[in-house]
């Protein structure tokens, strides 16, 4: 996958992240760093969501922008 497509893909999918959980921001963005782990904490944190739930959430969103 060229770097353009990436990029592209990652825009879209931070639309659907703040779009799903509105409480997220830019700076959670970025303290994940593009881990799906860190994300998921961050997920936890905000909405105090068990992990396996946070976690099932977060793969349920990945599944629709693939």
């Amino acid at each position: 996958m060229n770097r353009d497509i990436a990029e592209g893909k990652w825009k879209q999918f931070k639309a659907q992240i703040k779009e799903k959980w509105a409480d997220i921001t830019d700076d959670d963005l970025n303290k994940a760093e593009g881990s799906s782990e860190r994300f998921i904490g961050i997920l936890q944190e905000r909405y105090g969501l068990a992990k396996e739930d946070a976690k099932k959430q977060f793969e349920e969103l990945k599944k629709k922008i693939s």
